[in-house]
């Protein structure tokens, strides 16, 4: 069993550069699929991925073309799911890097390039949609030239929709990238890249197989959690599954042995033969960091063991959620739930009710802060309720990231406002064409994940395109704002924010309040206040019943002696009411600006 006939690669670009359409040309090209059963973005199946068109998972699929065995995995191209691109990556040895002929070498371009470059991944430039009308080919060649330093003629023209270059595509895969070591003679090691769960057959690993061969009926241990178990079904994707004999080394395939307890399947880990077992695991990929945190709590409080269940779930089949129980005095028990991005966490609340029926009330947003107590020791504070008392508090550190922005030179003037106003602090501006400027700055994580990439395309009319790393932790000047209805504190519309922001911030969240709680029987005073001083308040009025309605006519202490009674009424009311505070509050948060 040789392995010179295998080849195992990824295709790599920016949104909408086209790689789903790419991808299905491809299984097109070699009769991977019949036509009857073809369709748009046929890898992607999630019911989310047709909707907005994107790829959110990588989906892997095997061809069979002119005797060779390919093995192709299409990856997602949203800044928010560059954890996808790395795994991937990590199971490939060549990739296909597609640029959009009219929009040439955009942010997430680069960022997926460095992922591949830094796994010694043999790169194969794809120009498409070459048909459209404001396609600028040679001029995308060029920058590709300069930026891969390989020769104009390696770079192919193509138009996935039209069908033109899917042969020259096809031929550089076989020649150019190279076929995986045959280690078959070996100890059996697999890196699980991606896993899923299927009620009646527990979780199912994806893998890619490094050394020896991976059959049914072997008794396998995955090395990070020392479980083991028996194999009962191997096969590969085409795309569905196809089971198989064996799947042999340097292919990739997925493995079924009956794994029913979640916990012990991990992304990354090594797959290893129990009988005769390897000495050390492979290296897996970068481990992904949670950048944005968020509460979770179910609708109905009964519902919070589901609720587990369906998150323990879904971090299967998605390696980057990570989440632990919290508790809110406003909405009871739940979870502080970790992404990537705000994009990630509406994917993951989509799934949630979609997959499992499960309805979430999601607080406020937050990134992660270093706390440092005046005794030296440094708390990790996930949740604005964990912030340390203002006594103890010595100073707090939050994330910076370091922003890549690629735009027209038309719009720099406003992008650069922008980020200043968003307390970015500028690094490089470099000219990648003659209208083509690459923008760096290096900005606070917490300015980023709300609306910054919505105002960018907004600002830019769709052009510009950004890419941001985790650069570490700085100190800031940062203050917890509360919000008080009635006095009493709503925890989870408690944020972390820059004290100069904090006025303008407080104002604007108590006036959206005011228009969101319904009127009660008494008045609301609506209040943001910082270490208890209050620093914005609106009133919510009460709604007022007409008590006199009934007295006709005489005497006026009357009327008087009714409305003293009401009075006095709301008073009592006010003491003992609760104001119930509606789920679009919550999301109100997020849309302020």
């Amino acid at each position: 069993m040789g392995t010179e006939t295998i080849r195992n690669f990824c295709i790599i670009a920016h949104i909408d550069h086209g790689k789903s359409t790419l991808a299905d040309r491809l299984l097109e090209a070699t009769a991977t699929i019949p036509p009857r059963q073809m369709m748009d973005q046929v890898l992607d199946s999630m019911d989310l991925e047709r909707e907005k068109g994107i790829t959110i998972k990588s989906h892997p699929v095997q061809m069979h073309y002119q005797g060779y065995t390919l093995n192709l995995i299409d990856t997602p191209g949203h800044v928010d799911f560059s954890y996808e691109v790395s795994r991937a990556i990590a199971a490939c040895e060549g990739a296909l890097l597609v640029v959009d002929a009219t929009q040439g070498v955009q942010a997430q371009t680069l960022a997926n390039l460095y992922l591949a470059i830094e796994q010694d991944l043999e790169i194969i430039p794809v120009v498409n949609k070459i048909d459209l009308p404001a396609a600028r080919p040679e001029a995308v060649r060029e920058h590709l030239v300069e930026l891969l330093g390989c020769r104009p003629e390696e770079v192919i023209y193509a138009s996935a929709k039209m069908g033109i270059g899917i042969e020259e595509i096809l031929k550089a895969i076989l020649t150019r990238i190279p076929p995986p070591q045959d280690k078959s003679q070996e100890s059996l090691r697999a890196l699980i890249f991606d896993s899923q769960f299927d009620a009646y057959r527990g979780a199912i690993a994806y893998v890619r197989v490094k050394e020896g061969v991976l059959r049914p009926g072997m008794r396998i241990r995955l090395m990070a959690t020392g479980a083991e178990y028996v194999v009962e079904e191997v096969g590969v994707f085409r795309p569905q599954r196809q089971p198989q004999p064996f799947i042999p080394c340097g292919s990739v395939g997925y493995v079924i042995a009956g794994i029913k307890n979640i916990q012990e399947i991990k992304v990354g880990d090594t797959i290893t033969d129990a009988l005769r077992p390897a000495h050390e695991p492979l290296k897996g990929f970068r481990e992904m960091k949670p950048m944005v945190f968020a509460g979770f709590y179910p609708v109905q409080a009964d519902q919070f063991e589901d609720l587990r269940e369906a998150l323990e779930k879904l971090r299967l089949n998605d390696a980057a959620i990570q989440f632990e129980p919290e508790t809110s005095a406003a909405l009871g028990l739940g979870f502080r739930v970790g992404f990537l991005g705000l994009l990630h966490m509406e994917i993951v609340q989509e799934r949630l009710a979609r997959e499992f029926g499960m309805e979430v009330v999601a607080t406020v947003p937050n990134v992660p802060y270093h706390a440092y107590l005046r005794s030296g020791e440094k708390v990790v504070v996930i949740n604005p309720a964990q912030l340390p008392d203002p006594v103890k508090l010595d100073h707090l550190e939050e994330p910076y990231v370091r922003a890549q922005i690629i735009t027209e030179a038309a719009f720099i003037g406003p992008l650069m406002e922008l980020c200043i106003g968003r307390r970015g602090i500028f690094k490089s501006q470099t000219y990648l064409a003659s209208n083509r400027v690459e923008l760096v700055f290096e900005m606070p994580l917490a300015e980023i994940i709300f609306d910054f990439y919505d105002r960018l395309k907004s600002l830019s009319r769709g052009y510009a395109s950004l890419d941001y790393e985790l650069i570490g932790y700085r100190r800031s000047d940062l203050v917890r704002m509360d919000i008080l209805l009635n006095g009493d504190r709503v925890d989870a519309l408690s944020c972390i924010i820059h004290r100069d922001k904090a006025y303008d911030w407080g104002r604007r969240l108590c006036q959206k309040l005011k228009e969101l709680i319904p009127r009660q029987q008494f008045e609301v005073a609506i209040q943001a206040a910082i270490h208890g001083r209050v620093i914005a308040r609106e009133t919510l009025r009460a709604l007022r019943k007409d008590v006199t309605a009934k007295c006709y006519g005489g005497d006026v202490t009357r009327k008087r002696k009714l409305l003293e009674r009401q009075k006095e009424g709301k008073k009592r009311m006010r003491q003992v009411g609760s104001v119930e505070v509606p789920q679009e509050a919550f999301i109100a948060v997020l849309k302020l600006d």
